[in-house]
């Protein structure tokens, strides 16, 4: 079989030392443990403690955590993707620094950004490449220091995000496995539901914006659970049927780590067994970039050379999206 498909060889990831459970949450804002555990499934999350670092430190991590494991040579790599919320800066793409960093030195980079279907969208960036034949290794890195902002006195977004990073390599395979379809959407109605409201070209950074807090995430978080619940089960409902998958064909369901309850709305639609929904939100919170990630480095040694994954995702903008793939390889 000549036709290229682009399969992902390799996972890393990276989660800062530091765990913020639900108890010390307790002590910070109006909250307990039962109350966040039963609506959101969150019993801890990481933090990225140290103020020299950003972004780049968590997705230099899990890209080193990959070469590692995979014992590839940093500059056969083309491309560096970083999906992120939460960039080191504005300007000068963080991707770059981290391609510099690992050793990619004969990649480019750039950062792509969709809130928390950046690492999906990501997907879909590098498996065009590969498929085109323009090139043959590409690095995608979800990651994102979420803590930088978070306000921990906002009990609505504190419980719910934590720091992290997960990378995958992707590569050309000639035996059908990998990408198999996609099905992306995204809607401007979402812009008013999630969001920071200034820092941006919009709304500058002033004395003011900062004295009013307008630099940390802001979720209307009934009408953004509506918006996940509805958006992810159908694109994953949808995509299963695009491609005549039963629900005993689906070997694993890889779905964004946001909330519990999401997910399991979205194993619901797809009619997936429990035992094939993959969790591992009650560890890291929301990671945004890094929830994807993060679960196939969790779980690698459980996939199988053909097992069909889909991967689902929905992020402010709104985006979000359901990605069918094969897997390639099994884990030694």
């Amino acid at each position: 079989m000549n036709t290229i498909t682009a399969a992902i060889t390799a996972v890393g990831a990276y989660v800062p030392d530091f765990v913020l459970s639900n108890q010390v949450l307790e002590t910070l804002v109006d909250t307990n443990d039962e109350w966040i555990t039963s609506r959101t499934g969150i019993k801890e999350r990481r933090m990225l403690k140290d103020d020299s670092k950003g972004t780049s430190y968590l997705a230099i991590k899990a890209a080193e955590d990959l070469i590692a494991k995979s014992n590839i040579d940093p500059a056969e790599i083309d491309l560096v993707l970083l999906g992120t919320t939460t960039p080191d800066m504005p300007v000068a793409a963080t991707a770059v620094y981290v391609a510099s960093k690992i050793g990619a030195v004969n990649a480019f980079a750039y950062d792509l950004q969709a809130a928390c279907s950046s690492f999906l969208f990501g997907m879909s960036t590098a498996s065009a490449y590969i498929e085109s034949g323009r090139y043959k290794k590409i690095l995608l890195i979800g990651a994102d220091k979420m803590s930088s902002i978070i306000d921990y006195t906002d009990r609505a977004t504190c419980i719910i995000f934590g720091d992290g990073a997960g990378a995958v390599l992707f590569e050309p395979n000639y035996e059908g496995l990998g990408f198999q379809n996609e099905i992306l959407r995204s809607d401007g109605i979402g812009r008013e539901f999630l969001k920071i409201d200034a820092g941006g070209s919009l709304l500058p950074a002033t004395h003011e914006t900062v004295d009013k807090k307008q630099h940390y995430v802001f979720q209307d978080g009934k009408t953004v659970f509506k918006y996940a619940v509805s958006g992810m089960a159908d694109v994953s409902e949808k995509i299963m049927q695009r491609n005549n998958l039963k629900q005993e064909d689906v070997n694993w369901l890889i779905a964004h780590q946001a909330n519990k309850r999401i997910i399991d709305a979205t194993a619901n639609r797809m009619g997936v067994d429990e035992s094939k929904v993959l969790v591992n939100i009650q560890k890291y919170g929301n990671t945004t970039s890094a929830t994807l990630p993060l679960l196939l480095n969790d779980f690698e040694k459980q996939f199988k050379k053909g097992d069909n994954l889909i991967f689902a995702a929905f992020g402010g903008g709104f985006t979000w999206g359901s990605i069918y793939m094969k897997w390639a390889y099994d884990k030694q």
